[in-house]
């Protein structure tokens, strides 16, 4: 007896097909060695997720979100997309929203850079303002249920929507393109948290392979994550907004996985913002602050270890471009304005690097 595919399916299996498409068309990220002559026995190396078609390292996630609502039957041909996000998140979801022909809608702080606006707006997504970070999950909410949407809700499903066994989540990624290298078994991997899901599949899929490598998860400031880390204090907050776009939050996210983690440090939002003007010198272009939060870790460990006399390898994440915050981290006076003075900063910097 023939049967027919419910229509449903039709389009759902479809959807599924465009993603993955989309998935192989898109190349593997860059794995950049940055050569700094002063830490002789200790490779440093970026994986610059700007490379993404969305630009940023959050396209892996919306992928991997719109897979697992397609999946569970949450997400159809009528359904209308909500997340709550400062910004990045938001621009990869609009981006596959589009290519499977639906609403998508962002909220997002009134702060979030314009440039992240517009570029949601490129994708055919819509920008829903709230006032404060911590004011994004309820009204993300409140539109599911009067729009009959879906809210992806990234700070919840992060860590469960990435596949932290497979073969192209980005740990495993990381290990494979460091095959060849001096010290091919990175000592650590360095991350900043956001929702949490990247250091969750990282420190999963290090467990999972039984790699001596570890994890450092550098925070923001105003985040209750590295707190967290320290207490077990789940209902930790902050009425304090963090000023590192894409990383820290005022309070503990689902996604965020405390097991996993080896060392955690908070960086300070100026040296965040003067590693990205010194990187900048190093790498001919600019990327954005949480990469600043990222390495200024990585450099912290390369000291010690170079004070300990140890080798090997450390590997952290260029999350984005810089271009997306021009009127921002690259304007001198917001800068002074919102972050602070960066010359004791850049002193500590200078002093980390040797």
């Amino acid at each position: 007896m023939m049967t027919t595919s419910h229509p449903c399916h039709t389009w759902v299996g479809n959807a599924i097909r465009l993603i993955e498409a989309d998935f192989k068309r898109s190349a593997d990220t860059h794995l950049i060695k940055l050569d700094l002559p002063s830490f002789t026995d200790i490779d440093i190396y970026l994986k610059d997720e700007s490379t993404h078609p969305t630009g940023s390292l959050k396209h892996r996630l919306a992928r991997s979100l719109f897979l697992y609502g397609l999946c569970n039957g949450w997400i159809n041909e009528h359904t209308t997309i909500i997340e709550s996000s400062s910004g990045s998140t938001a621009i990869s979801e609009a981006y596959f929203a589009r290519l499977l022909g639906l609403r998508f809608i962002a909220v997002v702080p009134k702060n979030t850079a314009c440039k992240k606006i517009e570029q949601i707006r490129f994708y055919g997504g819509e920008a829903h303002f709230v006032e404060r970070s911590d004011q994004i999950y309820a009204e993300s909410r409140r539109l599911a249920k009067e729009l009959n949407g879906h809210y992806m809700d990234q700070f919840t499903y992060a860590e469960r929507a990435t596949d932290w066994r497979s073969n192209n989540n980005i740990a495993n990624r990381i290990f494979d393109q460091m095959q060849y290298e001096r010290f091919p078994i990175p000592r650590w991997i360095v991350m900043s948290p956001g929702t949490g899901g990247t250091s969750a599949t990282i420190g999963r899929y290090i467990r999972y392979r039984c790699q001596p490598t570890q994890l450092m998860v550098a925070d923001a400031e105003h985040s209750v994550f590295h707190d967290y880390y320290l207490t077990g204090d789940s209902a930790l907050t902050t009425d304090k907004s963090s000023r590192i776009e894409g990383i820290g939050r005022p309070r503990v996210e689902p996604s965020f996985i405390p097991g996993v983690i080896d060392r955690m440090n908070t960086v300070p939002d100026t040296h965040s913002i003067a590693t990205i003007h010194w990187l900048e010198s190093q790498l001919g272009r600019k990327a954005g602050a949480s990469t600043g939060t990222n390495l200024y870790g990585v450099l912290m460990l390369a000291n010690e270890m170079r004070t300990n006399g140890e080798k090997g390898s450390i590997v952290t994440l260029l999350c984005d471009s810089g271009e997306r915050y021009l009127d921002t981290y690259y304007n001198p006076d917001w800068v002074r304005e919102h972050i602070g003075d960066l010359d004791q900063a850049t002193h500590d910097l200078q002093t980390v690097l040797g």
